[in-house]
């Protein structure tokens, strides 16, 4: 062994095997350079801008009191600075989760603001252990289990029905639904009954359309908290509260949060798993799509394994601080990169001023009314809406645009968790029919071109007489074993000689179960009866292992297994008297002795 490779591999072990390799904030500041501080300085005042708002918006879209939202901003921002591998990535409050969070803690926290803080504390914790457990455990491929119209169809069922959820607010009412069902019936209901305060309407609908004009004309701007700061002065001043009964965010506790193990029965916590599950999913779907973003954007690779793990752990922290859970923000990490930054130190800076609000300023957040963080979140709401994306399906692929649309009606119907279980489902059921009937095809030659093509896409091809080249485009398993049986028969019945041998074009086969080698075994039988050979070409190397393992080969015999289709078309040429002629042929028969 060459002694400097074997130096470097016990070096690369060392290394895997530190557990300090997982602190990215300790190579980080090893590595820091002076003249970054005031990137990343600029870019944290910037991203709290954004921040405190939105945190205290969506907190109160989960059901939880607006100051929770901070709580789980600081926590969530402080632990990624240490845990986390991306230097733009803001992690915090999010309107994805925030349908996830409400559906869950409502119902157990039963109309009491400290149980629902408790619950959704819990929640985030073992939604942050699932990600922990997926990250140390190299999982991150599960991100790929929701495919794309999946993930529109997703998406879109959980953003109309957080729309609906902060209408009431909009309006300026409390509506009581937990279900998009319920809700729709409380929104008709409360404006049935006159219910609307028409001043927290104007505010709100201010505040909606000055977010979405400083986003389309003045994006670098903070037109988020521009529009909850004007809304929240104009409040105070005219003391809106008291004189037109606009509700408000209301008294906001001084200081940091404190460390509090979510105290819940152990059939609660069971209750909140499969949540969780689905928060895990979500969110660390989230992270991975924005890291690879701005990886591919600023040429550096992120380990989605480690981004599993940071997020983990800025879950259990947002929810050991009385936060709640937390993802990658869409529309906070765009306002980091642009602002210049250049670490993770960023989310230290923006935690830092959320910490000082809290501490010397909350009376600051009382008069903030509920109509304007309503229109915070539904302009972020309407920001993600994935409608071009659909439209595309439809025009492109209208099966994955119908797959498309039933998630999206199955979180709006039967509701979010239940949403993204009928995601994976409809996700395993694709990849399962299309594996299940394959595309397949008998080759033939065409005068002038290399290799051999599917005859039915190309009636000028030349079929070799006696011989049936047929491709399978698929692993050969359970579902589909009988279908390949029944197509390859069929190929051989519909030739127009007599067939002599059969070959398998088996580059695309890439697995074959044992329920499939029964039906190979039968069909070589049945093939054996008819006195036509079953041969295979281009076989790899692991499924040839296999079936060997299998005892199949020693049934078939290995002298039927052809490195590539072209030399089994030469073998057979070579022991059958057929009038064929095919200079490429020749050449391989020729390079074969």
């Amino acid at each position: 062994m060459d002694i400097k490779s074997g130096q470097y591999g016990h070096a690369a072990r060392r290394r895997a095997m530190n557990p300090l390799r997982r602190i990215h904030g300790l190579a980080v500041l090893r590595a820091y350079k002076s003249p970054w501080l005031a990137h990343d300085l600029i870019a944290g005042l910037s991203v709290s801008a954004v921040l405190v708002p939105a945190g205290m918006a969506y907190a109160e879209a989960a059901g939880l009191p607006a100051v929770n939202g901070l709580y789980a901003s600081f926590a969530a921002m402080l632990a990624y600075a240490v845990f986390g591998p991306s230097r733009f990535l803001v992690v915090g409050p999010d309107s994805a989760l925030v349908a996830l969070i409400a559906v869950s803690v409502m119902p157990l926290s039963q109309g009491d603001p400290h149980r629902a803080i408790v619950a959704a504390g819990a929640l985030a914790v073992m939604a942050g252990a699932i990600c922990l457990v997926v990250g140390l455990l190299k999982l991150g491929f599960v991100t790929e289990l929701l495919s794309l119209p999946l993930r529109y169809g997703f998406l879109n069922g959980i953003i109309l029905t957080i729309i609906v959820g902060q209408m009431p607010k909009l309006l300026g009412f409390k509506g009581k639904g937990e279900s998009f069902i319920a809700q729709v019936h409380d929104l008709i209901n409360g404006v049935a009954a006159s219910k609307v305060n028409m001043t927290a309407l104007a505010i709100g609908i201010g505040a909606l359309v000055s977010i979405l004009l400083f986003k389309r004309i003045w994006p670098k701007v903070p037109g988020v908290l521009i529009a909850v700061g004007a809304a929240t002065a104009l409040v105070k001043v005219m003391d809106l509260g008291e004189r037109a009964g606009v509700s408000t965010v209301g008294k906001v506790p001084r200081g940091l949060p404190a460390f509090e193990w979510p105290m819940f029965p152990l059939d609660q916590w069971w209750q909140l798993a499969g949540t969780a599950a689905a928060i895990a999913l979500v969110s660390f779907t989230d992270v991975v799509v924005l890291s690879r973003t701005y990886e591919v954007r600023n040429k550096e690779t992120v380990d989605r394994n480690q981004e599993c793990v940071a997020l983990g752990v800025s879950n259990i922290a947002s929810g050991l601080f009385q936060g709640f859970a937390v993802s990658a923000s869409g529309s906070r990490t765009p306002v980091a990169e642009a602002a210049g930054a250049k670490t993770q130190l960023t989310g230290v800076f923006a935690a830092l001023v959320v910490a000082a609000l809290l501490v010397l300023a909350p009376h600051a957040l009382t008069s903030t009314p509920q109509s304007a963080l309503a229109a915070v979140v539904i302009a972020a709401c309407l920001g993600m809406l994935e409608v071009r994306g659909v439209m595309r399906l439809y025009r492109l692929r209208k099966s994955e645009f119908m797959q498309s649309l039933v998630c999206f009606a199955g979180v709006a119907v039967l509701g979010v968790v239940n949403g993204i279980a009928l995601a994976l489902l409809l996700s395993v059921l694709s990849f399962l029919w299309r594996a299940w009937r394959p595309y397949d095809a008998v080759l033939g030659r065409i005068d002038g071109r290399k290799g051999y093509h599917d005859v039915s896409r190309h009636p000028e091809a030349r079929r070799v007489p006696g011989l049936v080249l047929f491709r399978w485009d698929a692993p050969l398993f359970f579902a589909n074993a009988e279908i390949f049986r029944e197509h390859v028969l069929r190929a051989i019945d519909d030739a127009d000689e007599t067939v002599r041998w059969t070959v398998i074009a088996a580059e695309p086969v890439t697995d074959i179960d044992l329920t499939a080698v029964e039906v190979l075994e039968r069909l070589h039988e049945e093939l054996a009866e008819r006195d036509i050979a079953l041969c295979f070409a281009e076989l790899k190397g692991p499924v040839k292992d296999n079936l060997k393992r299998y005892d199949v080969l020693r049934k078939i015999g290995e002298a039927r297994l052809f490195p590539t289709i072209g030399e089994a078309v030469s073998g057979y040429l070579d022991t059958h008297d057929v009038q064929w002629h095919d200079w490429e042929d020749d050449a391989a028969r020729e390079g074969s002795k």
